[in-house]
């Protein structure tokens, strides 16, 4: 396809970066030109991420344009404080405030309120500066902000103030009501800033897309803005399908955050794990990628640590094979009211893995309705242990004797090229 319009896209997630936050831009871009629309990505030259995962660099397309400029990144210099809770606040790994040492807290308290409206605020004049000339040289006239971190709003903001560009800004998780800003130990002032600059960029992008129902309706109230839901999806991909584990493997793939903590779930696998032999026998708990102290410390409460294997932080590939080989996929989020409109970007992947997928987390959740319209696997609320155990149980069955399947339906609505022609269609309006 011809392609006839340009669009700048301003990120801080780039590969190397790894996470599920570089997946949803890199797909975008990866398909945006079969749609008619030239990708241009700016982002940072020398970032501090806190996962990377080399192997996407492979995914970039050589005929795009990327543009870099240098970052000063406060994570660097708060390594020297401690460069373990450096890392673990970086990745969004915030431990419960009893258990927070003195350092912790004293990190938390100014990245809370002397990085506003995050880390990476240093970056904006300086990314201003450097895409004002780019613009008027290139005569671009679309320009695309994704947060978090919500500072590349800013960069947005301020571009729009100066130039006739269309902008859209892209908000992969909310702004103040996401479930770590409350931790940040935020004075009255600060807060207040946080929310001014929240209702500043909802009210001037020409442009709003968000990942989830229940964040198209928390924006809706607080602009007349356009808000379109474009959520994240799955890719096609090569790799060769493994075979199922030999034991009944259940595989959490992702961070595990000390609040994602299901205590009921785990109770129910320990009384399973006492009650039932062969279950004993069979049953492996696998977590793949960050895990907090406190997931661990309970899991050892509830007698299960022989049955856990954690396997740390793995390139994209082998999750999509983790994903494929394993008996069961866990899916965990927040017991709160702010978690209700987080979809992990991983949910995509693992409806199209062939594995049934176990979720637990807060009531009415996005989650909980595609799981449902698409047939994937079950959702559960905290305090509902009998029904959980039930259902692992069913599902073990199903394992001994060979049964344990999925019949997907409606999964090409989430398929990457699908998402990025509505995305195509918003930049060409």
């Amino acid at each position: 396809m011809k392609v006839h319009k340009k669009a700048l896209i301003i990120t801080y997630y780039w590969p190397p970066a790894g996470g599920p936050g570089v997946q949803r831009w890199l797909k975008f871009v990866k398909y945006l030109p079969e749609f008619g629309i030239k990708p241009i990505v700016y982002c940072p030259e020398n970032p501090s991420y806190p996962i990377t995962d080399k192997s996407l660099i492979d995914e970039i397309s050589g005929a795009i344009t990327i543009l870099k400029q240098p970052i000063k990144e406060p994570y660097r210099f708060a390594n020297l404080l401690s460069q373990k809770s450096s890392k673990q606040i970086s990745s969004g790994v915030i431990p419960k405030q009893k258990k927070q040492t003195f350092i912790q807290k004293l990190m938390l308290y100014i990245r809370g309120n002397f990085f506003i409206p995050d880390a990476r605020k240093n970056w904006l004049k300086p990314s201003v500066s450097f895409l004002s000339e780019y613009i008027t040289k290139h005569n671009i006239k679309t320009i695309i902000t994704t947060g978090p971190p919500h500072s590349l709003h800013l960069i947005g903001l301020q571009l729009q103030q100066k130039h006739n560009v269309n902008w859209l800004a892209d908000f992969r998780d909310p702004w103040t009501t996401i479930g770590y800003h409350k931790k940040l130990k935020l004075t009255k002032s600060s807060s207040e800033k946080h929310r001014k600059l929240e209702s500043k960029v909802l009210q001037s992008a020409d442009q709003i897309i968000v990942t989830s129902e229940n964040t198209k309706r928390e924006f809706a109230s607080k602009t007349k803005q356009p808000i379109s839901v474009i959520t994240n999806g799955y890719d096609v991909h090569q790799i060769e399908r493994p075979i199922k584990d030999s034991k009944f493997t259940i595989s959490h793939i992702g961070s595990l955050l000390s609040e994602r903590n299901p205590k009921q779930l785990w109770e129910a696998l320990s009384e399973l794990v006492k009650e039932n032999q062969s279950f004993s026998k069979e049953f492996q708990l696998h977590l793949i990628g960050v895990v907090s102290d406190d997931i661990l410390q309970t899991l050892h409460h509830y007698g299960l640590s022989n049955h856990v294997s954690v396997l740390g932080y793995v390139s994209h590939d082998n999750a999509i094979r983790a994903q494929m080989s394993s008996r069961l996929l866990l899916l965990v989020e927040i017991d709160s009211e702010e978690t209700k409109v987080i979809i992990p970007g991983k949910l995509f992947e693992y409806m199209v893995s062939e594995t049934p997928i176990l979720a637990v987390g807060p009531k009415d959740s996005d989650v909980e309705t595609i799981l449902k319209t698409t047939n994937t696997g079950q959702y559960f609320y905290y305090d509902q242990k009998q029904a959980v155990k039930s259902q692992i149980l069913s599902y073990f069955e199903a394992y001994k004797t060979n049964s344990l399947s999925v019949n997907a339906i409606g999964l090409q609505q989430y398929s990457r090229k699908a998402l990025t022609k509505s995305l195509a269609h918003l930049l060409k309006d």
